[in-house]
């Protein structure tokens, strides 16, 4: 998965586009190992010590990882799921929409 969020996050580098991840590794320096042996190119965060119980997957009622959510330009939830093929299309369907005639 890793080296497709990483082409993912190159190819929309220039467009009003923002890939999040959360981490639920429970100690926060396996978390940044994880960061920096995978070479992340986007922002990760540490969902605490609880791990995957912690207060991200806890807001988000997150159920399995990797769960992906892509947000419109308003906020919305517009997928939510386990299917990353699935959700890039999503959200370049929305990045192409914003960009459209520009």
């Amino acid at each position: 998965m890793y080296p497709h969020e990483r082409s993912l996050v190159e190819e929309m580098k220039d467009k009003p586009f923002a890939l999040i991840g959360v981490n639920s590794d429970k100690e926060i320096a396996r978390a940044k190992k994880a960061v920096a042996d995978n070479n992340l190119n986007w922002r990760s965060f540490h969902a605490g010590p609880e791990g995957t119980r912690g207060p991200i997957p806890k807001a988000w009622a997150v159920q399995g990882w990797p769960t992906i959510v892509v947000l419109d330009a308003d906020g919305r939830i517009q997928y939510r799921g386990h299917d990353g093929d699935a959700a890039t299309k999503v959200a370049e369907d929305l990045v192409g929409k914003l960009t459209a005639g520009k």
